[in-house]
């Protein structure tokens, strides 16, 4: 990595009160200087006019198709998408073909990433093929690299299987990962139970199904004392849910993702099926209640629910398409414009690379002297358009291309690598 000057930069950092307007020198991908700094001919210059720059963003649940899915996603396509999104570390979801419920696959992750620019953290399954019956070796996966637990996008069903999950991670201080859906009372639902369902004659998918699942993962987490985390949260029950939870001192964390903060039901009159996600799109009370949990602290961090699909999964009739949005690329602009005045670039910044490793227990950067360069330069002021020309993914399924955007990822730095995005 040549040598690298960022001038102007304003440092965000939640560890500090107010911001700093500094020059950062980077030599052999570590930070050698900060403050006024003059330049030699051989550096490259990066000046930031005053934009922002933070440690880099991390991603908890990233859907990735390698192993076995690369006609959706494999490990380049997912970094670069990754990587134009400002984030530096991805913490991968194990629903996979093969899917990766073994020593093998944690370290098969591991290896094929650990020159990227982007980080692979692999999350292993819970269950032996993410099926919900036999407990994987969830140790043997901790001690060569997995950070966290999951099955993914199938939730887990069976109570007495959460509870021995959660049981099994405690004496090594692990994280069950778990989505809230209970099939029995979802059915066949494929958006939000309401009055866009009824109108639009699409089977629901009623509140009460996310609801569930989380109250019986909270008891779970109580009865054992051990550490969940409750991921894309849609609804303003599950909202209070979770509250009342951490006030009773349970170990619960949970996330949001981008698509329910800055959309409602009202979306689908046309039909999209790029609009067809899990979970559902809700009702704005909901996302009014989303955004108070994430300006309370209730809501930990914002994950991407990055889920690529191809055009034969998704350019179908609505009821046939498959669930899910491309939205690594996306998901600063969407969150900076979708939460406005709600949140300060420092509320961002702790949502989105500094819990999401303190809930995992990665090692958190600094942005100071010594340090590798771990960072993200990003403006909250700017506005572009979202082209399909922007997607790094090998799937294009989201309804933003065409989008006047306000916030944009400059560049990134990781790992003695760096992408500058070339726009300003």
């Amino acid at each position: 990595m040549p040598d690298l000057l960022i001038r102007n930069a304003r440092i965000i950092d939640p560890k500090h009160k107010g911001t700093r307007t500094k020059d950062l020198l980077i030599q052999n991908g570590r930070i050698q200087k900060i403050g006024k700094i003059s330049a030699n001919k051989n550096t490259k210059i990066w000046d930031l006019k005053g934009a922002c720059l933070s440690i880099g963003w991390f991603d908890i649940g990233t859907q990735v198709g390698d192993p076995g899915l690369e006609q959706n996603e494999d490990l380049d396509s997912v970094s670069k998408a990754a990587m134009a999104g400002g984030f530096t570390g991805i913490a991968s979801y194990p629903n996979t073909k093969p899917v990766v419920h073994s020593k093998s696959g944690v370290l098969y992750l591991i290896n094929q990433t650990k020159n990227n620019l982007v980080e692979v953290f692999p999350i292993g399954a819970v269950s032996h093929n993410c099926e919900g019956k036999d407990i994987t070796e969830m140790y043997d996966m901790r001690e060569v690299g997995a950070v966290a637990f999951s099955d993914g996008s199938h939730p887990i069903q069976n109570s007495g299987m959460m509870m021995r999950s959660l049981l099994y991670v405690k004496p090594f201080n692990g994280v069950i990962i778990n989505q809230a859906l209970d099939y029995n009372t979802a059915g066949d639902g494929m958006v939000h139970e309401g009055t866009m369902s009824t109108s639009l004659g699409l089977k629901g998918l009623p509140s009460m199904s996310e609801e569930l699942m989380v109250q019986r993962d909270i008891y779970l987490a109580e009865y054992t004392d051990s550490k969940l985390h409750i991921a894309n949260i849609s609804t303003a029950g599950s909202v209070r849910l979770i509250r009342a939870a951490r006030k009773k001192g349970i170990q619960v964390t949970c996330s949001v993702n981008p698509a329910n903060l800055c959309l409602t039901d009202e979306v689908l009159e046309d039909f999209d099926s790029n609009y067809k996600v899990m979970p559902p799109l809700r009702e704005l009370s909901d996302q009014k209640a989303l955004k108070k949990g994430l300006s309370d602290g209730v809501i930990d961090v914002i994950s991407s629910n990055h889920s690529p699909q191809v055009a034969e999964n998704k350019n179908l009739e609505f009821s046939y398409a498959d669930f899910g949005m491309i939205s690594l690329e996306t998901t600063y602009s969407i969150i900076n414009e979708a939460l406005g005045e709600d949140i300060e670039p420092i509320g961002i910044v702790e949502k989105l690379a500094h819990n999401p490793r303190r809930i995992l227990g990665v090692e958190i950067p600094k942005i100071a002297v010594g340090e590798l360069a771990n960072f993200v330069a990003f403006d909250p002021e700017a506005e572009w358009t979202f082209k399909e020309n922007d997607i790094f993914s090998k799937s294009k399924n989201t309804p933003f291309i065409g989008k006047t955007m306000k916030g944009r990822v400059l560049g990134v730095v990781n790992n003695k690598k760096q992408y500058w995005s070339g726009w300003a």
